[in-house]
């Protein structure tokens, strides 16, 4: 297997592209700098009407590193589930944070083990790419983040000094596709700014959330993450210029315990929700792959070529799509814990370094690959590994020529 690996390998490098492409024009977080630059920086708040099958705003807030049943337990979000759905078979797709992060938005993790200053390729794709492609708008909200479209690694609160935005928890920032345009870094914004958007009428139809380290449970528990998402979801529900026709997930980056499978509570609400599924449970086996997945099916995009074509929708939006939900085989899932990255390009010891491939003759419920991902990759050499599976691999069970060493 060496010797092919290697063969492979030597044949890729020529087309994968190098692993950290630096992207340090707004990384800079001395005092002086974050105030010039936060002078200068664009902001930009795009909207849209296009409808879809199931809904047509989609709200996504993450939480840190909590284990589903105290997450369950905890009142606050005990409560929320109560007005909504409670996914109870969801899961993380490995451990630490960015990682997950980075497969919610780009339908893999490529390796990643870590939560270092990663930069992934420009011509890695995102769900983005697929929103603007169909005339949806797109903005993320992230507290503390001190100007929009900022790229450095921390930010200190100024009084606390609490490290409490943190760029592993930016999905889009870590995307050079996304940073290398100035009109999409001006879409990341601080979470002020979600309510300047709702008073304004200007919030996005796809939105990515992300409370700071203190907020979201991090650096503090689920009891403060639970209080701080209740504070910030509950008066939405009754506020029309949020409710229309809005769905929110509320969920969880990882787990804490690496002994158990990584499941993570998630719950749907919103008046997009049909009134006889709240206070419901949702069985079906999901991942964060679903968030792509069921984006794509609610709106009619096509896919990324990745993790994203075989996830489950989310029954709610299948049951409008046409999306039949498939079950995870049980003697299968057992040996699948989520805990472990597999090899890739930013895997801290990497031993096959590449960027693989989309799938792109895959096809799902008539979603093909993007056009512009097949025409990105077409004639590329890199080896692929995705299928059209809810079984994906995890770094105890990897693709081939990825396997951990």
């Amino acid at each position: 297997m060496l010797n092919s690996a290697a063969l492979l390998l030597a044949a890729a490098t020529a087309v994968s592209g190098a692993a950290i492409s630096a992207s340090v024009e707004y990384t800079a977080t001395q005092t002086a700098s974050i105030a010039v630059a936060a002078a200068t920086a664009k902001t930009s708040s795009p909207t849209s009407n296009v409808k879809g099958k199931a809904f047509d705003r989609l709200a996504i807030i993450w939480l840190e590193n909590t284990d589903f049943t105290l997450a369950a337990n905890d009142p606050n979000l005990a409560y929320l589930a109560t007005k909504g759905i409670k996914l109870t078979n969801n899961f993380g797709v490995t451990h630490p944070s960015e990682p997950n992060y980075a497969a919610a938005i780009g339908g893999d993790y490529f390796g990643m083990n870590n939560d270092n200053l990663n930069f992934i390729n420009n011509n890695i794709s995102t769900v983005i790419d697929l929103l603007e492609g169909a005339g949806i708008s797109w903005g993320e909200y992230q507290e503390d983040m001190p100007y929009s479209g900022f790229e450095g690694f921390s930010y200190l609160n100024q009084e606390t000094q609490a490290n409490d935005y943190v760029r592993k928890h930016n999905p889009a920032i870590l995307y050079d596709h996304n940073t290398k345009s100035l009109d999409r870094l001006s879409q990341i914004k601080n979470l002020t700014m979600f309510y300047e958007d709702l008073a304004a009428g200007t919030l996005p139809q796809w939105m990515f959330i992300t409370p700071n380290m203190t907020s979201d449970g991090h650096d503090t528990s689920v009891t403060v993450a639970g209080a701080w998402t209740r504070n910030f979801v509950e008066p939405l529900l009754t506020d029309e210029r949020f409710m229309q026709n809005t769905l929110v997930l509320i969920t969880f980056d990882e787990n804490a315990s690496y002994s158990i499978q990584n499941q993570v509570l998630g719950i749907l609400l919103g008046d997009a929700v049909p009134s006889e599924l709240v206070g419901t449970s949702d069985d079906n086996f999901y991942n964060h792959y679903s968030e792509i997945a069921t984006v794509q099916a609610n709106w009619g995009l096509p896919t990324l070529g990745r993790w994203d074509v075989g996830a489950n929708v989310y029954q709610m939006v299948a049951s409008k799509t046409g999306d039949s939900l498939r079950t995870y085989n049980a003697d299968n899932l057992a040996k699948h814990f989520y805990n472990l990255s597999y090899d890739g390009v930013f895997n801290s010891a990497p031993y096959f370094p590449v960027y693989p491939k989309p799938n792109l003759c895959l096809e799902h419920n008539g979603r093909e690959v993007a056009k512009s991902v097949y025409s990105t990759w077409a004639g590329n050499k890199n080896p692929s590994y995705y299928l059209d599976t809810i079984e994906v691999n995890d770094g105890l069970n990897p693709p081939y020529l990825y396997g951990f060493k």
